[in-house]
């Protein structure tokens, strides 16, 4: 924390500033207007700039006192939420598990990693996504406890971090009904007269997944690429094409999205990993994680 300034100071200031004027925000405080005054110029000087200017027979925020007002607000907006929060916080006990998702992992798969977890009683689940890098940074740290993937993480000397493979899938071809009908007799060489939707370049598994269309001397007409396998399976869901998931994903695909296994893409697989801090987990859910069937 910035011990550049007095908070206190800054408190004072903020009140003036709401109340228009050192008055008002003296009665408020029930403090003398000297007093006030003499707290806001001791931020001021702190600061290194005016951040209250004459105006007619009152005062004016400058450029600096209304980007001083704007941190303020937030500052004690938060303050006046903390009470509350803490109180919550001690009446609600939860069991907190904070996932980071690495932006490759397809979010198809986020929620079946996650279900051995997801009936836990209390269970605060905090979810964040993000670069793999940002969420290792994290990880060291301890702001998560695990990360999930689909590639183990890089080494780095730095980084004392460990892969658990949590399994994988196979890939699968998918599509609604229209496209299913077209191309599930004459497949995998019906690929090549529907549209076909991938995942972008950014996926582990777009590569496999090229080699195998190319094996199959398929020269398909891509109608879109998709960083979010989210996006992918919602284009997916509306016909615009054709597109690949986990086999694993099929059951809940078919109700989410109303999308049918044309066919399978043999040895193109997705693998998923857990990260975590520690080679023995210690975490009881990060455990539980890692007791898949």
């Amino acid at each position: 924390m910035s011990l550049a300034f007095n908070y206190r100071h800054l408190y004072y200031f903020w009140v003036v500033a709401k109340e228009g004027g050192m008055s008002h925000a003296a009665a408020r405080l029930d403090m003398a207007v000297q007093t006030v005054s003499a707290q806001v110029r001791e931020l001021e000087r702190d600061l290194g700039c005016q951040l209250l200017k004459p105006a007619g027979r009152g005062l004016t925020l400058t450029e600096a006192g209304l980007v001083a007002l704007q941190q303020a607000e937030q500052i004690f907006q938060l303050g006046e939420a903390l009470p509350a929060q803490v109180h919550a916080a001690v009446q609600t006990p939860s069991v907190r598990l904070a996932v980071g998702i690495a932006d490759g992992l397809p979010k198809l798969e986020v929620q079946r990693l996650l279900h051995p977890v997801l009936q836990v009683p209390d269970l605060r689940l905090i979810c964040h996504e993000g670069e793999m890098a940002d969420l290792l940074a994290d990880l060291a740290v301890h702001k998560l406890d695990v990360v999930l993937t689909d590639h183990p993480a890089p080494f780095n000397p730095r980084l004392k971090v460990h892969s658990h493979p949590l399994g994988s899938s196979e890939m699968g071809w998918y599509g609604v009904q229209h496209w299913w009908e077209l191309a599930h007799a004459g497949f995998p060489a019906s690929l090549q007269d529907v549209p076909i939707l991938l995942p972008t370049t950014h996926s582990i598994v777009r590569n496999p997944l090229d080699k195998w269309l190319a094996q199959q001397g398929l020269r398909p007409r891509v109608v879109g690429e998709f960083e979010d396998s989210a996006l992918l399976e919602t284009f997916g869901g509306t016909g615009l094409g054709v597109f690949p998931a986990a086999l694993a994903a099929q059951n809940d695909l078919l109700k989410r999205s109303q999308v049918r296994l044309i066919g399978a893409c043999e040895s193109v697989q997705e693998h998923y990993y857990a990260i975590s801090t520690e080679r023995k987990v210690m975490h009881p859910l990060v455990q539980q994680l890692l007791k898949r069937p």
